[in-house]
């Protein structure tokens, strides 16, 4: 890979992007978001457009150092889930992309990080920047970049956690050491499954599968067809009695099957379960979404009172998109979801680029404004706006 040609091209798209978004932003007005914005264009080259927008703001922040309000400790953490999920984004960014800046990035970052994950051995927040990994090792990153991920996902294998899938895990256990939060579902099991396709090694999927289907048979209600956010939300009601389920928490998940059906065989075995989860998310995540086309942050609360989100909306208009795209989903019954959704998204874009309303770091339903920002939510814009790019709407 050539270094200097990295360094240069992120040079001079730092410089461009801060002078575009000094460091004393001017608050633009807020928008209205009872009702779906008046023009949206869905035309592929205007939705990729946007979609870089959004990207390049966040990267040109991103390498400035700063921090978005309301972050999390380890939002600064360049092997951590925060920018590892803004990194899933950016590779499916750099598929649509003609500007090789994002390639360059992912490359760039893979190299910084010696292609090792986070420090925590099991936890699976530690293991979702080993998607772009997997990314890299096609698109020109060195041989061996695979090999410190494969050491530790040997040493897990060689040493599962036998522990509670109950949140939280009483005494010493540390029940994060499995998947025993709904948001694992994303970080982690489409990097095991890739990694089998990457190395021919089917030890991987099998460990993923097995303990997807120990989460799922733990936080899933089979009523609702969604997922709790973690075992201590199984008995918790909203102010109207409603069973509370996170938007983002659930978001992590579909959007999380989608990329696991990307990369498993058509096959396999267990495809055809997965499928059919997808299937039944979707029809409910289409039942629930909001007339402003946005997804509220606790999904079953009164859609009256409702605040626009757009972490958890994010993800499921790129779940749904993806789906319509592969024919897994209807596109007569599915395509206006999207539509809706990427309207709502747009509305919550800042004439910088900045992508607003984003929930900060939490694990349950929270406030959030139009000024809220967070590298995961733009790494979940990345993903919806290629995949409605996709789609090939007019």
């Amino acid at each position: 890979m050539d270094i200097f040609r990295i360094k240069m091209a992120l040079s001079w798209l730092i410089c461009g992007l801060m002078a575009a978004a000094p460091a004393t932003q001017v608050q633009a007005a807020k928008p209205t978001v009872s009702a779906m914005p008046a023009k949206v264009s869905f035309a592929p080259a205007d939705v990729i457009a946007l979609t870089e927008k959004v990207a390049d703001y966040q990267i040109a922040t991103l390498a400035a150092g700063w921090i978005p309000a309301n972050a999390s400790w380890d939002t600064p953490d360049p092997k951590g889930w925060v920018q590892g999920a803004l990194f899933v984004g950016l590779t499916d960014m750099a598929d649509h992309s003609h500007n090789p800046i994002y390639k360059d990035l992912i490359l760039a970052r893979g190299e910084a990080n010696k292609w090792e994950l986070g420090k925590r051995v099991y936890h699976a927040d530690d293991h979702v920047i080993g998607q772009s990994y997997l990314w890299a090792a096609k698109h020109g990153a060195p041989a061996g970049a695979l090999k410190p991920m494969q050491a530790r996902f040997d040493a897990i294998l060689a040493k599962p956690a036998d522990v509670t899938l109950i949140y939280p895990a009483e005494g010493d256990a540390n029940c994060t050491d499995r998947w025993c939060w709904c948001d694992a579902l994303f970080m982690a099991p489409a990097t095991w499954i890739g990694l089998s396709a990457a190395t021919g090694d089917p030890r991987y999927a099998e460990f993923a599968k097995k303990e997807f289907w120990a989460t799922y048979d733990v936080l899933y209600d089979k009523d609702e067809h969604l997922f709790y956010r973690d075992a201590r939300f199984f008995d918790r009601r909203g102010p109207n009695g409603e069973k509370v389920f996170w938007s983002r928490g659930d978001g992590w998940v579909f959007a999380g099957l989608a990329r696991i059906l990307e990369v498993l065989p058509a096959n396999d075995v267990d495809h055809p379960r997965f499928v059919a989860l997808y299937r039944e998310m979707a029809a409910k995540i289409k039942a629930i979404q909001l007339d402003t086309g946005y997804w509220a942050p606790s999904l079953l609360a009164d859609p009256k009172t409702a605040l626009p989100e757009t972490s958890g909306t994010a993800f499921y208009t790129y779940g749904l998109a993806w789906g319509v795209r592969n024919g897994t989903l209807s596109r007569a019954e599915y395509e206006p979801a999207v539509r809706k959704g990427w309207a709502a998204l747009v509305a919550a874009v800042h004439p910088d680029g900045k992508l607003g309303y984003v929930q900060p770091v939490s694990d349950r339903p929270d406030n959030v404004g139009y000024d809220d920002t967070q590298f995961y939510g733009v790494g979940a814009f990345l993903l919806a706006g290629t995949a409605v790019a996709d789609l090939k709407l007019q």
